[in-house]
């Protein structure tokens, strides 16, 4: 294959599991995963925040302080260094609501499950970088409503920006799967998307995913070392 030009890099779970943020389905080190201890349908849907807005508040005013304390990873690294460096174009979408990629110095990363270092105000539309709790119903800095939430893709809303992505694969001559499950959509119908636009697709991941067959080829590893040695590769 010719040295790919433009690059769409869709990153999941598996990429920010090694600077110890909680998979969707398991926690880190053997620990139980803080999704464990709630249901989905009590914590991550528009009927459970209208059912009980302080416990979703305050479940991810604790995410948000977690995601504080971490760092970065060698495989946000490689990334970073690979949007810097990569003479053609690099797109970075993320199904993790974390900002270690930017930490890490990627720009323009589309965060397509929103983030959780933003909040959303419902009364007029803005959305604010936020790091502080949500819980005590803080005035919205634009409005002064009371009416700020994470800003945050639940389960059952859009994802953001499906509009970009779309063209930014579009224009793909290379899409890299890395630390996804293959699961959830519309993500996980990407792959199958860049290929039939004609790119080629590779599968950067701990295991093999649900999609896994889609790929023209598959890297099983620590997304630390398997991403590493990939942007290596390319940079040379």
């Amino acid at each position: 294959m010719e040295k790919p030009m433009n690059i769409v890099i869709l990153t999941g779970a598996g990429v920010s599991a090694e600077s110890g943020i909680d998979t969707f389905r398991a926690g880190t080190n053997g620990q139980p995963s803080l999704w464990e201890q709630h249901r989905i349908e009590d914590v991550a849907t528009p009927e459970a925040y209208a059912r009980d807005p302080d416990l979703v508040l305050r479940f991810y005013d604790m995410r948000r302080a977690a995601i504080q304390t971490k760092a970065p990873n060698p495989a946000h690294l490689a990334l970073a260094r690979l949007d810097a460096a990569w003479p053609g174009h690099v797109t970075i979408v993320t199904q993790n609501v974390d900002d270690l990629h930017e930490r890490a110095g990627a720009h323009g990363v589309i965060h397509m499950h929103g983030e959780h270092l933003s909040a959303w105000c419902a009364t007029c539309d803005t959305r604010t970088r936020w790091t502080g709790p949500l819980a005590g119903r803080p005035p919205c800095p634009a409005c002064a409503a009371p009416t700020l939430r994470p800003d945050i893709v639940w389960f059952g809303e859009i994802p953001y920006r499906m509009d970009d992505i779309q063209a930014a694969l579009a224009g793909a001559d290379l899409f890299v799967s890395i630390g996804t499950s293959g699961a959830v959509y519309p993500a996980a119908g990407f792959v199958r998307l860049a290929r039939e636009l004609g790119a080629a697709t590779l599968e950067l991941n701990l295991d093999r995913s649900q999609g896994s067959a889609w790929f023209d080829e598959t890297r099983l590893g620590p997304a630390s070392e398997v991403v590493a040695a990939w942007v290596d590769g390319l940079l040379g």
